[in-house]
Parts: structure tokens; sequence; C-alpha cells
């Protein structure tokens, strides 16, 4: 391997550039990570580990560049993110974590929203793998990840779960109203009725932990294979182990552990079967839910309600084909599927471009 070396040979990946080249402060920080990734590469003394012409990775909010420490030569990654208030609280998390299920944090400018991280193997996710044989993975992780609140500073900017259910209380009507009503209004009481029982019960229930909220299949990558694996994450009884993955980009929260479970219910929606979609989903839910030891019905209240919140988020933001994906799992979560809507196998992944759909309301 031949690595960069010069900081100008760092590409930015196109698609970053476009989801930030639309507002002047998204393009004041395009402009300006040139400028901070020469600065972390001199101060915390990395080289780039790109092969000429390689993209750096990227998620939603940020760039991770693969590098090598200068003294020992150990392989880490330097993530460099958009300014905003889950990219500040991301290094909260993982100092709390300290490696237990969670990337391993190895450094952290907060001015500059840059951390160094353990290398995970971005090629190998939990999406590479069965549902049934993630289930496993997953719940293990959850455990882990389900410290209990102490009295370490980290805890302090972290929001509560509680919090963010009431200010849904007060947001979604006013959103739902705004928008012109666009689903009936028994899946917005529904989506109202868990914020007021599951927040107070949140408030009161002494059970609180450190949730990580976008805990789906891409978001737990392989750590890196051993020698003799062949590429691959070692095996244990035909299934992958869970001590080989980790979590990345937790966007944390405190509450309930059950709020974790959504993301892996909304994600791989195609692969559920043609018929009792819906059952299959309930299923699914019970299935994660178990593994992780949460309760079931808790977690289907939570994710009912974020999910017409993010329905809600999407209609705002005209992107259609996560409309009806969110109406969808809302609403059989609910235990009444929105007629009208397209069958989960032809909804798009999040992320995906789809097809507008044309302003249409389901009430």
């Amino acid at each position: 391997m031949s690595p960069v070396s010069q900081t100008a040979d760092v590409p930015i990946p196109p698609d970053l550039s476009r989801r930030y080249g639309h507002s002047t402060g998204g393009r004041a920080w395009l402009a300006s990570l040139p400028g901070l990734i020469a600065q972390r590469l001199e101060c915390w003394e990395l080289d780039v580990d790109l092969e000429p012409g390689a993209l750096p990775w990227n998620g939603h909010g940020g760039i991770v560049i693969p590098v090598r420490r200068r003294p020992d030569g150990v392989a880490a990654a330097l993530k460099i993110a958009f300014p905003h208030d889950e990219a500040t609280r991301e290094r909260h998390a993982l100092t709390l974590w300290d490696g237990r299920g969670a990337v391993r944090l190895l450094a952290a400018d907060a001015e500059s929203c840059a951390l160094l991280l353990e290398r995970l193997d971005a090629s190998r996710s939990l999406l590479d793998i069965p549902v049934e044989a993630a289930v496993p993975v997953w719940g293990d992780l959850v455990r882990q990840l389900s410290l209990a609140p102490d009295a370490r500073s980290e805890w302090r900017d972290i929001d509560h779960v509680a919090a963010r259910a009431e200010q849904w209380s007060d947001e979604l009507p006013q959103m739902w109203e705004q928008l012109e009503r666009p689903f009936p209004r028994w899946l917005l009481e529904a989506a109202l009725e868990v914020c007021q029982t599951r927040g107070a019960v949140g408030r009161r229930s002494g059970v609180d932990v450190l949730v990580h909220t976008d805990l789906h299949y891409l978001n737990i990558l392989a750590r890196p294979a051993v020698p003799g694996t062949q590429g691959r994450a070692p095996q244990r009884h035909g299934q992958a182990s869970p001590e080989n993955y980790a979590a990345i980009d937790p966007q944390p929260m405190i509450g309930e552990a059950e709020f974790a479970v959504t993301p892996v219910l909304r994600n791989r929606i195609r692969e559920l079967p043609w018929r009792d979609s819906g059952r299959a989903l309930l299923a699914r839910c019970r299935d994660f839910s178990e593994a992780a030891g949460l309760d079931a019905e808790t977690a289907r209240q939570w994710s009912l309600a974020r999910e017409v919140e993010d329905a809600l988020q999407y209609a705002l933001q005209r992107r259609d084909g996560d409309v009806l994906r969110s109406l969808w799992v809302a609403s059989t979560l609910a235990g009444r599927t929105l007629p009208g809507l397209p069958g989960p196998q032809e909804l798009p992944a999040p992320g995906e471009a789809a097809a507008p759909s044309s302003g249409r309301h389901f009430s």
C-alpha cells in the first residue's frame, strides 16, 4: 500500500459536498475541511492511509479518513463531523462506553468536532449477514451499551428521552396541522399517548440508561479480522460473534433502552415476507427486544412514536418515499396498517431516493 501523505490529496466525497453545499453554513464547513484535516493530522501525528484515488468514508454528517499513527503505525480513523448537537455529544458517549460495545475513542477535539477512533472494517457491517444472525449480535451490543448514569461529567450534556417525548407532545400536533393533516388523527393520538405515558414512566422509573438511538445495521461494523480468518469475522457455532462487532455514530440519549429498537425495524423491511408482513414486523420487534433483554411492548410503543415523528419530519422535507415507509411502520405497529400504502417490499430503504408521492394524504 502506498498511503497518501499530503492533506491536499484527501478528496471530499461527492455526496458529502452535495449534502452540505446548499447552505451558507454547509459551504463554509466544506471550505474549512482541508484545514481541519491538516490541523488534526499534525496535532495527533497521523499519516493518511488512503490508496491513491480512493475516497474517504463518510456518513450523513461527516468525513472519516483512514490514518496511521506515526509513532507506532497503528491503524486508526480520523472523523470530522459537521458541527451539530449530535456530533458534540458523540465523544461523551464513546468516553463512557470506553470501547465496550462501541468503537474506541482514542482522542477528541471539541472545537473542530474531530475524533480519533479505532479502525473498524468499513466494508463489513451487520447488513452483510442475515437478519436472524444479526439479532443476537445486536442484542449483545445493546446489553453492553446500556450503562446506568453515574457521577461522571460526560453525562451532563446528553439529552433525556423523557424530555424529548414531552417536546413531541407539543410539537407533533402542531406539525400535523401545519402539514394539513397528512394521516388520520388516530395515528397521531397513538403516538401522543406513548409520549405521555412512556415519557412519564421514564422520568420515574430509575432504569434509564445510555441509549444508542441510531443502532441500525450499517452502524454496527466488524472489528478487523484476525490473521487466518480469510478476511471474515470469526464465527461461533455458525453465527457471527458479537465480540467482533462495534457500534458507531451513537446519537446518544438517556432513557429506556427500548428506545433503541426502532432503527432495526425501519431498516431491511424489504426482507419481510410478502405474506403477513405486519405480523413479521411485530415478530422482529419481539426477537430483537428479547435478544437485548428488553420489553417488546415498550419497544413497540417507542417505535410507533418515533416513526410518527419521522413521518412528519420527512413530510416537512418533502421526502415522500421516507414518509410512506414511516407511515407503514408506525401504523403497522399500531395494529391498523393504513390503506393505500405500498407493501414494505416496495418501500425505499432509509437514505434511498424515492419517487414523490404527490402529497398524498392518508385520512
